[in-house]
């Protein structure tokens, strides 16, 4: 019987490399997008799934990733004397987001040893994975948007969208049959194909609901480039075993993981706020 998602890993170890030099100093998920860091968007989507229990997998030196989401006294005393109850109330939002537990990722062995350090946090439960870098402003968390799915058809699902012809050959690809309502029974997945060769264009976002099965997938699975274990080909090995799911989720995507993409993602949350509107306007940066 299907179950309803309860836990979450947030995978978020990685050195931010492609930022530097400001990851030299600053962990990549605390960079920041307008006011808030990357990595609350991937904790706010959860518990706005109603998913509050989270692991989040750091590397080593990390530790103020998962500090954000804890009290932090002398700002919280700060804000009392000065009498601001609004930015108080806020900070205790985020404490209470979620129950954060810190797992560390010794060596960088790929997203899905990663997901691997999880186990005994998730039990047999089926989980959701978030990946940080990827964001996606929608009504319905795109996070619920894929639970939804896992509950009513069983096993698995990843998180799907269309993409460009020219964007294929760097992203892990969908073959998968249209059953309605931007759900696809997937019959496989490819990492990484010739345009040519690719089966659709229906591309894997950041984004997964998945079984407990898929622990023992990756540990016995093989290392692919450079001993890294990755988590497609894991997924991938389910089918025909279990139940996987492709959803087309509704809402807007950016990939922050690239200076570019974090910039862009800080243009968009501007055009949303109201407090951004005057600044924005200035430097003519409003929707067409």
């Amino acid at each position: 019987m299907p179950q309803k998602v309860r836990k979450a890993v947030i995978p978020a170890a990685g050195l931010g490399t492609r930022f530097l030099p400001v990851t030299s100093a600053v962990p990549k998920p605390l960079l920041p997008v307008i006011d808030r860091p990357l990595i609350f968007y991937a904790v706010a989507e959860a518990a706005a799934a109603g998913i509050h229990e989270i692991a989040m997998v750091l590397s080593p030196g990390l530790e103020a990733v998962a500090d954000y989401f804890s009290p932090n006294g002398p700002m919280e005393e700060a804000l009392k004397k000065r009498g601001d109850a609004e930015r108080l109330a806020m900070l205790h939002k985020i404490h209470s987001l979620a129950e954060v537990t810190v797992l560390e990722q010794t060596e960088p062995k790929g997203l899905g040893d990663a997901v691997l350090m999880a186990r005994a946090f998730v039990g047999d439960e089926t989980f959701a994975v978030i990946l940080p870098d990827d964001l996606i402003w929608s009504d319905t968390p795109a996070i619920a948007q894929l639970a939804q799915v896992a509950e009513e058809h069983g096993g698995s699902v990843v998180a799907a969208k269309r993409v460009p012809s020219e964007a294929i050959p760097n992203l892990g690809i969908i073959d998968a049959d249209p059953l309605g309502e931007g759900v696809h029974r997937v019959q496989g997945l490819v990492e990484k194909p010739p345009f040519e060769e690719a089966p659709s264009d229906l591309a894997i976002v950041g984004r997964y609901v998945l079984t407990s099965g898929v622990f023992d997938r990756i540990k016995h699975g093989a290392a692919g480039a450079l001993g890294e274990i990755q988590l497609t080909d894991a997924i991938a090995a389910a089918i025909g075993q279990e139940p996987l799911h492709a959803r087309e989720f509704e809402g807007d995507h950016i990939d922050a993981g690239t200076p570019a993409g974090l910039f862009a993602a800080n243009i968009y949350e501007a055009r949303r706020r109201d407090d951004m509107a005057e600044v924005i306007a200035e430097l003519g940066l409003l929707p067409d």
